[in-house]
């Protein structure tokens, strides 16, 4: 098995035997230090923060309550752990050894951490030349102040005791005065700590919770985005039952498709509710809307693909590209709920950039080729409909095909702008519209899945409108007249009676014993 794939079983492994995934709380289980530079570091997280919305004295205890107003970064039980032979380096009266510090700084001040002499390379650390330039301490981390807040970047201090081995970080709380995008690194300039270790966790929170700053206007999307998918299901059910003894099976399948998006923002809603709440992703609720996710994006695919083939319009069965269409479906799935579980479930920042690719890739090169095969089905289906001169489908197709052509070019331009926001972005410092680029590809969703909802909705002439090629050439007139207004049900009757006439044999048109050759060739 490919290393990657076991490095990712591995990952999504432990995170189902731990229960939560570390975001807003970040835990670190003996992390070692590794060299940059002149200084060790070890980078404790980065999260977009709004800035306090009351007034918070230093020093208070945080009160309970994650809707209180308040934004800080909380250090707890932060342990810092060296050698037996690192700590033998220092002189048994010396009563302060081995600094390390704790430096947060916002994205905007990244420039005031380091230094460097005409132009050269940069340090982290300050060195004796450096300090009769930039007056700074030797030994200790360059920091020069923010020129927004003179205090910031924010520089807490941890000295071991002697020659002990471990020294805990004294718990301490940072507010958050200003909005932005905060980043925490533990820096050590002393070569004696090479190989230091830490643990403990830090505890980051927003005014309204612990949910991160770019993901906080997803919680209110997901509530819009539900109310949308609750009207959409109300008119759509309403049609159902009025119109049942009429349905078809592509109308079960759209039905199935409504009620997966339902669920899928309500579970989206919930999950980030308890984030919010509890500072990590609860695992369960987390698993269970990807899975719902992936599902409903592998049907809503399946079922553009088969509708553009005509089935169940044109065609009365898919014939020998059943399985085909079932294999597609069965693998694209496969390749969403890795990729789902990878970017909500597991720790991305662990994953290395092959493994990631490992799994976009596939998604992206299926993506790719359904959309070459619904546009090439779509081709065909609208020539067929061309030479039956079925003039109220082909309108119907042609509707459908627009609003496939709209969404496709929305999606390679929003595919671009992706890009190109990652890009000019490497520092996150626009994370308060980041959480536009998830929320587009819902809404595209939601907009194709009215489309289809509104083009073959249920109604009394839905099985006639379904049956009517098999009448032949003459009955477009009488079609068109069935789409454009309600006809009594006797009339209904009197087609399928007519039908029956004409196909003597088996009258259910979703068997595959009735599939016409030329259709199975497809």
């Amino acid at each position: 098995m490919d290393r990657n794939v076991i490095v990712l079983l591995l990952i999504v492994l432990a995170t189902i035997v731990l229960g939560g995934v570390e975001a807003s709380i970040h835990v670190y289980g003996g992390d070692v230090f590794r060299e940059v530079g002149n200084a060790y570091l070890l980078a404790g997280g980065s999260e977009g923060i709004f800035v306090s919305t009351v007034a918070n004295p230093g020093g208070e205890d945080v009160p309970a309550g994650v809707n209180d107003g308040r934004a800080f970064i909380r250090f707890e039980h932060v342990t810092f752990s060296r050698s037996k032979e690192a700590s033998s380096k220092y002189l048994p009266m010396e009563h302060s050894t081995g600094l390390v510090q704790a430096i947060i700084f916002e994205a905007g001040d990244r420039d005031n951490i380091g230094g460097s002499l005409y132009g050269g390379q940069k340090a982290i650390c300050c060195t004796p030349d450096l300090s009769k330039f930039e007056g700074c301490h030797p030994g200790e981390v360059l920091r020069k102040p923010s020129s927004v807040d003179s205090a910031w970047p924010y520089v807490i201090y941890t000295y071991f005791s002697a020659n002990l081995s471990s020294t805990e970080m004294e718990e301490t709380v940072v507010d958050i005065t200003r909005t932005g995008m905060y980043n925490l690194f533990f820096i050590t300039c002393d070569p004696r700590l090479r190989g230091l270790r830490m643990s403990g966790k830090t505890v980051w929170k927003n005014p309204t919770g612990y949910l991160p700053g770019r993901m906080a206007p997803l919680m209110r999307f997901y509530i819009f985005m539900l109310l949308a998918y609750v009207s959409l299901t109300v008119v759509w059910s309403a049609q159902c039952f009025r119109f049942w003894k009429d349905m078809l099976q592509i109308q079960y399948y759209i039905s199935i498709i409504i009620g997966l998006g339902l669920l899928e923002m309500c579970l989206w809603y919930f999950e980030y509710l308890n984030f919010n709440v509890g500072g990590t992703r609860p695992v369960g609720i987390t698993l269970c809307v990807v899975t719902v996710g992936a599902l409903r994006k592998t049907i809503s695919r399946i079922l553009i693909l088969t509708v553009s083939m005509g089935y169940g319009v044109v065609l009365p069965t898919l014939g020998g590209l059943t399985s085909k269409v079932l294999l597609l479906g069965v693998t694209y799935f496969l390749a969403t709920e890795a990729l789902d579980i990878v970017e909500n479930v597991g720790a991305i920042n662990e994953i290395s950039g092959k493994a990631r690719l490992f799994l976009v890739l596939p998604a992206a090169c299926l993506d790719a080729f359904l959309i070459l095969w619904i546009f090439t089905s779509l081709s065909r289906t609208l020539e067929k409909l061309q030479a039956r001169r079925s003039s109220a489908k082909l309108d119907v197709y042609r509707k459908f095909t627009n609003a496939l052509a709209v969404s496709v070019i929305a999606s390679v331009a929003w595919i671009g702008y992706e890009v190109y926001f990652k890009a000019t972005d490497v520092f996150s410092e626009r994370w308060e519209s980041a959480w536009i680029i998830t929320a587009f590809w819902d809404i595209l969703a939601f907009f194709l899945l009215c489309v289809i909802s509104y083009l073959w909705g249920p109604s009394q002439n839905s099985r006639r409108y379904a049956y009517s090629h098999e009448l032949g050439e003459d009955a477009d007139n009488e079609e068109t007249q069935l789409l454009t207004s309600e006809q009594p049900r006797a009339e209904v009757g009197m087609v399928n009676q007519e039908r029956k006439e004409i196909k003597s044999d088996d009258n259910d048109v979703f068997t595959l014993e009735d599939e016409p050759e030329e259709d199975k060739r497809e």
